[in-house]
């Protein structure tokens, strides 16, 4: 049996979009990185036994822009909409915009650029210094550390948990996302009938949830609509 639908959830849905606008590239717009270089050089387990330098040069690299990026308006609103709501944030992104604008409650799908973890257990995070994941950090278990990103062929971080949510939540509003990366973005669907949805985006990769209102628009022009939720 599901659970009712809380009124006073709202669920935020974010992508590469919302923090684009804080100058971040994107990975998968026409001109993002993926255009670049060879992903899956970077973002693939084959990659990073082949050649974990690279791996840990790139990470290390998008870490410190990522440090150097400030939260948008968007990720602001989002923040101080936890004034008169239950808010949850189930990010795509790798950033930590969403936690420095505010946010208590983020659910990071495909992990955190600003932590490493074990090559041999994922649940073992390790705080990162200043220069970042280097060759020859170890964890207790005498493996590399490596990233904490889901890379391709990995299975997508705390999708229960983010399934959930939305199941329960009276507003599910997606911001930035092509919905084209899979399974997160199937997560949508789980949103209920009587939800109140919307999806603020410029661009859609495959169709339109059902029930989903779209407004074909950056997220930094639609903060009026997220604070009047």
């Amino acid at each position: 049996m599901k659970p009712l639908i809380n009124k006073q959830k709202v669920v935020f849905f974010t992508g590469a979009g919302i923090s684009a606008e804080s100058g971040l590239e994107t990975f998968r717009d026409s001109d993002g990185m993926w255009e670049k270089i060879d992903v899956m050089s970077v973002a693939s387990t084959t990659g990073w036994q082949q050649n974990p330098g690279l791996v840990l040069d790139f990470f290390n690299q998008r870490r410190q822009k990522m440090l150097q990026a400030e939260p948008t308006a968007a990720h602001h609103a989002i923040a101080e909409l936890q004034a008169k709501y239950d808010v949850v944030v189930i990010t795509q992104n790798i950033d930590d915009l969403h936690e420095r604008a505010g946010s208590r409650q983020v659910i990071h799908l495909h992990g955190s650029v600003l932590c490493g973890r074990s090559s041999v257990h994922a649940d073992r995070l390790y705080p990162i210094s200043e220069k970042g994941i280097q060759l020859g950090d170890l964890c207790e278990f005498g493996s590399q550390i490596r990233p904490n990103i889901v890379w391709f062929g990995e299975s997508v971080q705390n999708m229960e948990e983010a399934k959930r949510h939305v199941i329960e939540a009276g507003t599910v509003v997606a911001i930035g996302t092509s919905l084209v990366v899979q399974p997160a973005a199937g997560l949508l669907r789980y949103a209920r009938f009587h939800a109140n949805k919307m999806l603020i985006t410029l661009d859609v990769g495959s169709q339109v949830p059902f029930g989903f209102r779209w407004i074909r628009a950056k997220a930094s022009e639609c903060t009026h609509l997220i604070k009047s939720l």
